[in-house]
């Protein structure tokens, strides 16, 4: 976390390797109110795991093997836990990258899709849903895939928060600075993970292109970093 105080040590910023691209931002620094956080790897360590797999009417391998397979070409976070956890031995063609959704691409010529519930709601049980909003709620990031329309299940991760997360926000809370947490992740994932860092807001489920719009709006409201 930034270590944010209004009284500037230079001595001490060096030895922190503290780079200050702009004076005016050590000014800015020191009328700070708000101050907005990613999640993943701010927060959290930014390494995630795999905690469940949950299949739907097949094999367990199935859905790790497509999953997999498909992840393999995401540089995303919670891809690559997924690759470590299971090695996908499928070619992906014609693979792309929904920004802040999920992923697309063709295994045997058939359409294989790796994402939020917002992207695959269509494809979603009922039953599967209330399961993965209790998973939500636990601080686990559930991601869905389905194989030419049929749905394949849901494989959890979950990342872990920085030993110093809470104390740091804490910190800052004392200063009078507000504390938001901004996340592309779930509502319920993220109001997880905020409760126990003990963020002031979280603002859950906004896509890439959408984080500065929230961020114009903070700035309305006072001093914001």
């Amino acid at each position: 976390m930034v270590a944010i105080v209004s009284s500037i040590n230079m001595k001490k910023m060096l030895k922190d390797n503290v780079l200050v691209r702009k004076i005016n931002g050590l000014e800015t620094a020191g009328s700070l109110n708000i101050l907005f956080s990613d999640k993943t790897g701010t927060i959290t360590k930014g390494t995630p795991v795999v905690t469940d797999v949950v299949p739907y009417k097949i094999e367990k391998e199935v859905l790790l093997n497509y999953a997999a397979s498909l992840e393999k070409n995401s540089e995303h976070p919670l891809g690559k836990a997924i690759t470590d956890y299971y090695q996908g031995s499928e070619e992906v063609k014609d693979f792309k990258i929904l920004p802040g959704h999920g992923l697309r691409g063709l295994i045997h010529d058939k359409e294989v899709l790796g994402g939020s519930i917002k992207m695959m709601e269509k494809h979603i049980p009922d039953d599967v849903e209330i399961q993965a909003k209790n998973m939500a709620k636990e601080g686990k990031t559930p991601l869905f895939f389905s194989y030419d329309d049929y749905y394949l299940g849901m494989i959890c991760v979950a990342d872990t928060m920085k030993e110093d997360s809470p104390q740091a926000i804490k910190e800052m809370q004392n200063m009078g600075i507000q504390v938001v947490m901004l996340t592309g992740d779930n509502l319920e994932t993220a109001q997880a993970i905020g409760s126990k860092a003990g963020v002031d807001e979280v603002i859950a489920g906004v896509l890439p292109d959408g984080k500065e719009s929230v961020i114009r709006n903070l700035q309305k409201q006072g001093k914001v970093a």
